[in-house]
């Protein structure tokens, strides 16, 4: 990886280039011109204030000012004297040798993640040097083109913090040039390479100016696999393919990552011009250490989470420690930090999957299941459970594991026949095993507090995050499989009694009986924000006060205990009950409502603005009636004999329905009472100097918070948060990912409709799309459709302003589609890419039963 040393002095492609030059790879000669010239050109000329001014514009208007102001700035004569005699090295008798290539390589460019490719400008055969001053200048200005300012602009780069090298170099006179991917950049496979080549110079096949010929190799010998020729005959012979390849092998394992090489070929030697690492390709969970035939497979969790964004180092470790502690259930022991079924890529989990596909009992279960939970996963499972090395080729799970299920069933069996008699009183058994397990982590966490030091009182808090890994899934999934496992089964009974009646709206009558579910946790707590609002309401200073006031001060105003008291009250009230929510409140890591309680105060305010017909109380009640209703209409249109299983399976449905998040709630509160008692060993890190801020602790890892107290933690935090905040701007997170480089996003097929996806809501609702990143600061208008990556808890009040929702991931059983079943919305759910292939503004109809995307303004 390049050093911020090495950027600093060369710029980024002059740093490979040295890099490449240094391990005695065949690079042209060149010479690197450094920023230090940049700078001294923008303090002679004046220029700072320049770019100052015209930043204050638009991209397009400030890159013609300052380009403008480059180009009649001129070079001065001592500056000129100094980067001529930088060139010595080019020089013979004082002229060029030969001519050269004049490149731009700014400070923030082939950077790690991000490529910067195109940016800034590069100039071929330039053959004297008056040439080369000018365009020395050329490239400094072509830092500030507009596609360089905006692509900046973008990713959260500041302009004042980038600087620009220039790297002249000697050209070669090239029978051949191109490009060498040493993967596979269309389909990410890592045992394949790529070369593009042409005849001549490489300039106008990088332009995409000529079409090139383009092979794929098998990367370990160089064997062409396929070939398509621009031409009658190959630009490159088959030796001289399998010498690029082994030149990709050598320059690869340099960087440690897949590269982007290009070189040219003169006679019998190849060169190569300049390399940076692919920065498109999503990273693949770490190779396993044991040898293995069949190929690895793994999912997002994040898309069963609702929860796309990168997770903090802590939170990671958290969740891995949890899941490792399911395998207690089935009797096994496992140690999460060598667990190879889930594994870190990206800053996000995922889940191995390709040892259940070969099984047949539980490539059935992921049959069956997957689809309600993330349907565009199962498609993408479907398809790749059909190569040779994914297909099920054993009845049952090895002899052990199958052993530690079987001993489950007496478990689990008497739940499932007291769940069918009496489904309400299985879901609140559930809701005693989720506060029995609360009830022994708070008093983990109050006993980890009165420990005498600051490292035994930390420690003792890991010690809990190790106790809840223990403890969570062998005390919650006994009691929640039967309350889960017989609803989604009967909701798929349910829906084919009504086919049975005929009735044109028969699904949609069926998913209605899904609305305003008892027990349903998420619900409950928009109820109890209304409730909050409709005390505020009642009270004429408070109202004014929180009526008046942006959202963000009001949550400044109530952490300072400044809110009328009115108002002060009612949020503790909500905030001691759900204040460690908050988006991607599954991490550890992540930030809660009561550390910033902006999102609350928005939501409070809505509720304030809309009358009291519509709020969440009435449209609950609303939906009670709907059910009701929905499930009279399928019962009179049925058979007396099919009427009585309609009864019967609405009565499961909406007796045990409700408590599909309830173990989540249940993780969510513990995770709540862990994070406070971090937070305090966080503050007294802080004040020992060994950490900048108390959110820092969420990117150490769990070993390392055992020793916190005996180092230094700042270097290592700024370079985890720096990965993370990169990971934050990646624009697709796949669904699947395999062992050899393959990345699937996309699961489920449009047909005939623009867009499409999974229907999970029934409706149809037309209105104008909102696409939102983050809930803690967006809010909607009425009327508008929601398009989102994913949905938690946390983005539950923007609902009820919604005429309905859009998700990249989800199913029928997820977060989103419940709660908007619960308002009557309209949904569909796994819509590959909606959050940039639909823009706000734009007018659209969605079927929540057909899943279908209508763009009534498909050029907004």
């Amino acid at each position: 990886m390049t050093t911020e040393a090495e950027l600093r002095t060369y710029g980024g492609k002059g740093a490979n280039l040295v890099r490449l030059r240094e391990a005695g790879l065949p690079v042209p000669p060149f010479v690197v011109l450094p920023p230090a010239l940049y700078e001294e050109f923008l303090d002679a000329s004046q220029l700072h204030p320049v770019i100052t001014a015209a930043l204050q514009r638009k991209p397009a208007e400030a890159s013609s000012l300052i380009r403008a102001a480059f180009a009649s700035a001129g070079l001065g004569a001592p500056l000129a004297r100094a980067i001529l005699a930088q060139l010595a090295p080019l020089l013979v008798d004082g002229e060029l040798a030969t001519p050269v290539a004049v490149r731009s390589s700014a400070t923030a460019e082939d950077l790690p993640g991000l490529s910067f490719a195109g940016q800034q400008d590069t100039f071929l055969t330039v053959t004297s040097l008056d040439d080369v001053l000018a365009r020395v200048v050329d490239c400094w200005a072509s830092l500030w083109t507009e596609r360089a300012i905006s692509y900046r602009t973008r990713n959260h780069i500041d302009h004042e913090a980038v600087s620009i090298a220039v790297v002249v170099q000697r050209m070669v006179a090239a029978d051949a040039s191109g490009v060498l991917f040493t993967v596979n950049p269309r389909t990410g496979r890592r045992d394949e390479s790529v070369v593009d080549a042409a005849l001549g110079l490489g300039e106008d096949l990088v332009s995409g100016r000529i079409t090139p010929d383009t092979f794929t190799l098998e990367t370990a010998t160089g064997d062409v696999r396929t070939q398509e020729l621009a031409g009658p005959t190959a630009s490159v012979s088959p030796d001289q393919l399998r010498e690029l390849a082994a030149l990709g092998r050598r320059i690869a394992e340099l960087y440690g990552e897949p590269t982007d090489i290009e070189w040219a070929r003169s006679g019998d030697e190849v060169f190569v011009v300049q390399a940076r690492p692919i920065t498109t390709l999503y990273p693949l969970p770490p190779a396993s250490p044991a040898g293995h035939t069949q190929p690895e497979v793994w999912f997002s969790f994040g898309a069963f989470q609702g929860v796309l964004e990168p997770l903090t180092p802590l939170g990671q470790e958290t969740i891995r420690i949890m899941l490792a502690g399911a395998a207690r259930l089935v009797g096994r022991k496992v140690d999460w930090r060598t667990n190879r079924f889930v594994q870190t890529a990206g800053e996000r989990l995922w889940l191995r999957f390709d040892d259940l596909l070969r099984i047949r009992a539980t490539r059935k279960l992921i049959a069956d299941f997957l689809p309600m939970v993330e349907p565009g996963t199962a498609a993408i499972l479907r398809r790749l459970g059909n190569e040779p090395g994914l297909r099920a080729t054993r009845t049952a799970p090895r002899a052990g594991i199958a052993a530690g299920f079987l001993a489950l069933v007496p478990r689990i069996a008497p739940r499932i026949r007291a769940a069918s008699a009496n489904p309400a009183g299985a879901r609140r058994a559930l809701e005693r095993s989720a506060e029995g397990l609360i009830e022994h982590i708070d008093r983990a966490v109050t006993r980890a507090a009165g420990q005498p030091t600051p490292q035994e009182r930390l420690s003792a808090r890991v010690d809990v995050i190790d106790e809840l890994g223990r403890r969570a899934f062998p005390t919650l999934l006994p009691v929640f499989a039967p309350v889960m496992g017989p609803t989604v089964l009967t909701l798929r009974t349910l829906r084919e009694l009504a086919r049975h009646t005929r009735l044109p709206d028969a699904d949609a009558l069926a998913m209605n009986v899904m609305r305003a579910l008892p027990g349903n946790v998420t619900t409950e707590m928009d109820l109890a924000l209304s409730d909050v609002a409709l005390r505020i309401r009642g009270d004429a200073t408070a109202w004014g006060w929180v009526a008046e006031t942006p959202a963000s001060d009001l949550a400044r105003q109530y952490l300072a205990r400044g809110l009328p008291r009115v108002a002060q009250q009612a949020i503790d009230g909500f905030l001691e009950r759900y204040g460690m929510r908050g988006v991607a409140e599954i991490d550890l890591g992540s930030p809660r409502w009561r550390d910033d309680p902006t999102p609350v105060m928005h939501t409070i305010k809505a509720y304030l603005g809309m009358p009291v017909a519509t709020q969440p109380r009435a449209v609950h009640k609303a939906g009670q009636h709907e059910a009701g209703r929905s499930i009279r209409a399928l019962m009179d249109a049925s058979t007396p004999v099919r009427a009585q299983k309609v009864r019967k399976a609405a009565k499961l449905i909406r007796g045990m329905a409700g408590a599909r998040e309830t173990p989540k709630f249940t993780l969510v509160q513990c995770l709540g009472l862990i994070r406070s008692g971090l937070d305090a060993s966080a503050a007294e890190l802080v004040e020992q100097g060994r950490l900048g801020s108390v959110d820092d602790l969420a990117f150490l890892r769990v070993d390392e918070l055992r020793r916190a107290f005996s180092a230094e933690w700042q270097d290592v935090v700024s370079e985890r948060r720096a990965a993370f905040e990169a990971e934050e701007l990646r624009g697709q997170v796949p669904r699947v990912l395999v062992e050899d480089g393959r990345t699937f996003y996309e699961g489920l097929s449009a047909g005939s409709a623009d867009l499409s996806g999974a229907g999970v809501s029934p409706g149809v609702a037309t209105g104008v799309v909102r696409v939102v990143h983050d809930p803690a600061s967006s809010q909607l208008r009425a009327g508008e459709i929601l398009v989102c990556r994913g949905t938690d808890p946390a983005w539950t009040p923007l609902f009820i302003a919604a005429a309905g929702l859009v998700t990249e991931v989800g199913g029928l059983m997820t977060h989103g589609s419940v709660v908007a079943r619960e308002y009557g919305i309209p949904a569909v759910v796994g819509v590959h890419d909606a959050t940039r292939r639909l823009a706000d503004g734009q007018r659209i109809r969605i079927d929540g039963s057909s899943g279908a995307i209508e763009l009534l303004d498909p050029t907004s």
